[in-house]
């Protein structure tokens, strides 16, 4: 069986990946590698941060893999992913820095009901109907290599690196207020277009076949099966 290490320690999206991929692949996280390197997020693009956390991992796990408690399975590929918000009306952001909005001076992450706060704020003399805005999540699938490969930086990693890229997005609106408690982050103020409910009403069931990172992780499905091929520009994004 195919191994996906997914490289993330947030819970959520740990969760949300699993039940969207089921029993197809076995999958690890980073909770399974603790002494794994952290990697800042400071890309200006979805596809440069995930193909910043993808490749760290691999080399790192290429350097270590004779040492590891347990055998990785072969084929063995990294998932890694940059996802977030874009709102037209506020010329695509929070974007990248979606997790982080209510406090863009630092690294690290906001509490969700502070940067849905700021979203209504800035949003507060904006009518519904231009309100539009996505949900996009960028994948990036590199494959463990055998060795690592000294003296490159994760963007230099692009030409070693057979990496493929997976692109999904889900289309709505802002609502006026929050409804709803089933979801996190954004999802209580975002309704997916067809439907009346957030994504915070809707539940897991039904965000997990429509949403941004359900589209991208079947993109992955198909093309590890066989079926379709993803992005191979993947790395030009990466640094355009």
């Amino acid at each position: 069986m195919t191994t996906l290490l997914i490289a993330t320690r947030n819970l959520h999206k740990v969760e949300e990946i699993h039940a969207i991929l089921g029993g197809q692949f076995e999958l690890l996280t980073l909770e399974d590698f603790p002494a794994a390197p952290a990697v800042v997020e400071d890309a200006e693009t979805f596809v440069g941060n995930a193909l910043k956390k993808a490749d760290t991992l691999a080399n790192w796990l290429a350097a270590g893999i004779s040492n590891l408690k347990f055998q990785i399975s072969n084929p063995a590929f990294v998932l890694a992913d940059d996802s977030g918000l874009e709102v037209d009306a506020l010329h695509g952001e929070p974007g990248i820095h979606s997790a982080r909005f209510a406090a863009l001076d630092k690294l690290e992450n906001s509490p969700d009901a502070d940067n849905n706060a700021k979203l209504l704020r800035l949003l507060k003399d904006t009518p519904l109907e231009n309100r539009t805005a996505r949900f996009r999540c960028v994948i990036a699938l590199v494959p463990v290599p055998e060795k690592r490969i000294e003296n490159a930086s994760p963007v230099c990693l692009a030409d070693e690196f057979p990496t493929q890229i997976f692109d999904g997005a889900c289309e709505g609106v802002i609502q006026l207020s929050a409804s709803g408690a089933k979801g996190f982050g954004y999802d209580p103020l975002f309704v997916p277009d067809g439907f009346t409910k957030s994504f915070a009403e809707l539940g897991e069931e039904v965000k997990h076949k429509i949403s941004h990172r359900a589209k991208a992780l079947e993109q992955l499905t198909q093309c590890l099966h066989g079926k379709t091929n993803a992005s191979q520009d993947s790395r030009r994004i990466a640094v355009s």
